[in-house]
């Protein structure tokens, strides 16, 4: 297709066999194949590493990297060690680098769609589809707010990237991005039209709910949070979850620890503006899913 956007795909896989193979058939069947998959294998003590040679066999456009992984699973550094080593081997010509988890599945139009609204939106810097999660047996759809873009599958406009690498080698790596890329004018979006499946629920690797949480808190006092925000915060989470409640126990405890916060001024600001109160209301609707969409809506609408 002439003067289209081109992708890669980067997966950090630790210990990933069974979700591989659910990606990678997704990933062949799209309607716009990524010019490269790469695999980059972290530590894994399954057969993940046969499986991603014998993935490479099947398509020319997968590619297996090996990294050193970490004795235990670990949030946030190894992951972004591990998208940091792919995009080494990237493709100079790729213009959208997309991080897609292990444990994702989408329907084959997916990545032309994405790529539809990158080319039609040169502001668009960070993007990514709805995740959809399994509850009670059902899909239930996933709801953000502001600005946030799902880390599971998110994809960067490739100069957008290069003007905030590094990316933090933290948890909340994943916040800390799509701040600093509207900092600096780029506009980041979930695409609530766009499904993806998300076959693990988010923090499900972390150990209990309550830690999950607290490190949560803990990354939320290194962002910057407004106190009050993040106390309603976890008072919203904590009414389908009580473990949500380890928000205020994790940013609490950093706050007396005067652990060190975030030195990018500039992201801070565009996260306390997204929590003033001039925003408060939008942001509860955006929470539970009742505020229009920015790709829905008209100039001037905000109604749901």
């Amino acid at each position: 297709m002439e003067g289209a956007l081109s992708y890669a795909v980067i997966t950090p896989a630790r210990n990933e066999e069974a979700n591989l193979r659910r990606l990678a058939t997704a990933l062949a069947g799209q309607t716009r194949a990524p010019r490269q998959w790469i695999v980059v294998e972290n530590g894994s003590t399954d057969d993940t590493l046969a499986l991603c040679h014998a993935l490479t066999d099947d398509h020319p456009w997968i590619s297996v990297l090996e990294t050193e992984g970490t004795p235990a699973p670990v949030r946030g550094a190894p992951i972004v060690r591990a998208i940091n080593a792919g995009l080494r081997e990237l493709d100079p010509a790729v213009d959208v680098v997309v991080n897609v988890d292990a444990d994702v599945s989408m329907p084959p139009a997916y990545f032309e769609t994405l790529l539809a609204h990158f080319a039609g939106d040169a502001s668009l810097g960070i993007a990514s589809g709805s995740a959809y999660e399994l509850d009670a047996g059902d899909w239930q759809q996933r709801h953000v707010t502001g600005g946030t873009v799902w880390g599971a599958t998110r994809a960067y406009r490739r100069t957008c990237l290069e003007e905030i690498s590094p990316l933090e080698e933290r948890h909340g790596w994943d916040g800390l991005d799509q701040l600093a890329a509207r900092a600096r004018g780029w506009r980041t979006a979930t695409l609530v039209d766009l499904q993806f499946l998300h076959h693990r629920a988010e923090g499900e690797r972390d150990g209990s709910r309550w830690a999950h949480w607290q490190t949560c808190g803990d990354t939320a006092h290194y962002m910057g949070y407004r106190s009050w925000y993040l106390a309603l915060r976890a008072l919203h989470q904590a009414r389908t979850e009580t473990a949500a409640l380890g928000l205020i126990s994790g940013y609490a405890s950093a706050a007396l620890r005067r652990s060190p916060r975030w030195d990018n001024e500039a992201g801070r600001r565009v996260l306390r503006d997204d929590q003033s109160l001039g925003n408060l209301r939008r942001r509860w609707r955006e929470a539970v899913g009742r505020a229009v969409p920015a790709e829905r809506r008209t100039a001037g609408s905000d109604s749901a």
